[in-house]
C-alpha cells in the first residue's frame, strides 16, 4: 500500500501508539524498561504527497487508556500486580492526573520531507501545558509509516517515577513511537 493524497482517520484499527521508558539511578537494575500502549486514541491525517507543507496531523490520546504491555530488564519478571500498580501510578496526580487531564493532544504545525523520510513539527499538550515536539518518520516495505519522538517529561510538569528513595527512577526522556499499518479514508477521501 502506498501513501496517497487524502484525509484519513487514525486510531487503534490503523496502527499502534507506544511509549517506551528507560531506567536511571543506582538502583536501575531492580526496575524495568516499560513499553506502554495507548489503547484508545484517534486522529486525522491530511496527506498531500507532493506538498508536505499542505499536510497535517492531529492525534488525541485518552490518558486513562495507557496499558503496560512489556517490562524488560529488572531483577524479577513484571507481574500483573506490578502492571496494575504502574497503571495506578500513571493515572495519579504525580504523573498524568487523568481525572483532571483526560487527554493528551498533538497538532502538527509543519511537515517536511517525503513519505519515505519526514519530520512533523507540532504542539504536544499534556496536563494543559503546550510545548513543541518534532516527530521523525519514515516509510518502508514492512510498515506503511513508522515514527518516533523524544519527550522530556519534566517539560510538561511530570516528575519521573522514583522508588527506593530515588535510587531507582525512570529517565526523564521517554520515546513515543507509532506504527501506521493501514489507512481509513474519511468519507469521500482517498
Amino acid at each position: 500500500m502506498t501513501l496517497a493524497d487524502g484525509t484519513y482517520r487514525l486510531g487503534p484499527s490503523t496502527g499502534r501508539l507506544l511509549i517506551r521508558t528507560s531506567r536511571a539511578g543506582l538502583g536501575r537494575r531492580a526496575g524495568h524498561d516499560l513499553t506502554i500502549e495507548a489503547t484508545r486514541w484517534s486522529g486525522e491525517a491530511v496527506v498531500a504527497v507532493a506538498d508536505p507543507d499542505g499536510s497535517s496531523v492531529s492525534v488525541t490520546v485518552e490518558t486513562g487508556s495507557l496499558e503496560v504491555r512489556e517490562g524488560t530488564g529488572g531483577l524479577k519478571a513484571l507481574t500483573d500486580a506490578d502492571r496494575a500498580e504502574i497503571k495506578r501510578t500513571l493515572e495519579g496526580s504525580a504523573l498524568l492526573h487523568t481525572a483532571e487531564h483526560p487527554t493528551i493532544t498533538f497538532r502538527s504545525t509543519r511537515i517536511t520531507g517525503t513519505p519515505q523520510s519526514f519530520e512533523i513539527t507540532g504542539e504536544l499538550t499534556i496536563k494543559a501545558r503546550i510545548h513543541p515536539v518534532t516527530v521523525h518518520g519514515k516509510s518502508n516495505d514492512d510498515r506503511l509509516l513508522h515514527g518516533w519522538a523524544t519527550v522530556t517529561q519534566s517539560t510538561w510538569g511530570i516528575k519521573p517515577y522514583t522508588a527506593f528513595l530515588g535510587a531507582l527512577r525512570l529517565a526523564d526522556e521517554i520515546r513515543v513511537e507509532f506504527d501506521v499499518t493501514g489507512l481509513e479514508p474519511v468519507d469521500g477521501a482517498g
